[in-house]
Order: C-alpha cells, then sequence, then structure tokens
C-alpha cells in the first residue's frame, strides 16, 4: 500500500471496532455509536479526494468521527432547545415566540451562569491578591494584570528582574493555596 493511498473496502475489518470503541466512549449508546461509525465511514468515502495521506487512514477516520460527535451533541442539544423555548414574546398577540429559537445560546459560547460565575471568580481573585504582602501584590498586579513590561517594572520599584520573577512566582503560589481555599 502507498502511505497516502486509502483502503475503504478493508476499513471496516482494520477499523470499526476501534472506531465504535472510540464512539461508544463518546456517546454511551450502542445504536447511536454504530450510527456514528457508519456516517464517519460514508463521510470518508465522499471526502476521499481530500484525504492527503499526512495522518494514517485511522488517525484520519477517527478526525471525521470526532467532528460527527461532535454534529450528533449540537443535533441534540438544537433539538433541545427548540423543545423547552417556547414562550409567549408579546401580551398583546397569540403568537409563539418562534423568534426566541433563533436567539438560543449556543452551549459553547458563554452564557449568562457562566458570566455570573467567572464575576464571582473574579472577586475571589482580587481578595486572594489583597491578602498577599503589598509588594508581592503591587508587582503581581502590575505584571500581569496591567501588562506592564519587566523592565517598566524593575525601574519604578528598584528592583532586579530576578527579584520580580521570584515576587511573582510566591504570589501565584499563594493566590492559588488561597482560591484553592476560598474557590475551588
Amino acid at each position: 500500500m502507498i502511505a497516502n493511498e486509502l483502503q475503504p473496502d478493508k476499513w471496516v475489518e482494520l477499523h470499526a471496532d476501534y472506531l465504535f470503541n472510540y464512539a461508544i466512549g463518546k456517546v454511551s449508546d450502542v445504536e447511536i455509536a454504530k450510527d456514528l461509525v457508519q456516517e464517519t465511514f460514508i463521510a470518508g468515502l465522499n471526502s476521499a479526494k481530500n484525504f492527503k495521506g499526512d495522518a494514517a487512514e485511522r488517525t484520519w477516520l477517527i478526525a471525521i468521527l470526532k467532528r460527527k460527535v461532535i454534529d450528533h451533541y449540537r443535533k441534540i442539544n438544537s433539538k433541545k432547545g427548540k423543545a423547552e423555548v417556547r414562550i409567549q414574546y408579546s401580551d398583546q398577540t397569540d403568537a409563539e415566540g418562534e423568534w426566541l429559537e433563533e436567539r438560543v445560546a449556543d452551549p459553547f459560547v458563554k452564557g449568562g451562569d457562566q458570566e455570573i460565575e467567572n464575576e464571582e471568580l473574579g472577586l475571589a481573585i482580587q481578595n486572594c491578591i489583597d491578602k498577599l504582602p503589598k509588594k508581592q501584590s503591587r508587582v503581581f498586579t502590575m505584571k500581569t494584570i496591567q501588562g506592564m513590561s519587566t523592565e517598566d517594572i524593575c525601574k519604578e520599584l528598584g528592583i532586579n528582574p530576578s527579584n520580580l520573577w521570584v515576587m511573582i512566582h510566591r504570589a501565584r503560589t499563594s493566590l492559588m493555596g488561597c482560591l484553592n481555599q476560598s474557590w475551588f
């Protein structure tokens, strides 16, 4: 076999079990896993002309299967969202809120709960920074939050770069300890 040549007639024999085991690990449903493997083989046949041989045949098929698994979950989430999001968008009309279905957030995009959680985490981090020794807090804030250069911080505080990095390391270590106690 040439290194960059596909052998679709041997896919079932060589790769079906491996792909199935991967799929079942992701979807936990035998029938769905079988369907995803079949869809992978079909997609592989349809896009065989795009196979460049840069990766092994199995690796290429797994990449296709990964996309099929993602598509499966997006499809489920899309249907779930459309089924659950039916509201009246105006008190003066009997029309269903069909427009809302188009605005259902992508599950991979930051949502309201995540914004609240991020805000709470930000407050927890700030509280932990406030507990640091004053100079550590200042160095950490200047370097990590304000993004100042090492040279500018050293000039402003009259310290050398080694001292700066020791303080940043200590600040990070202290912050992780504090966050582990107060947040995680």
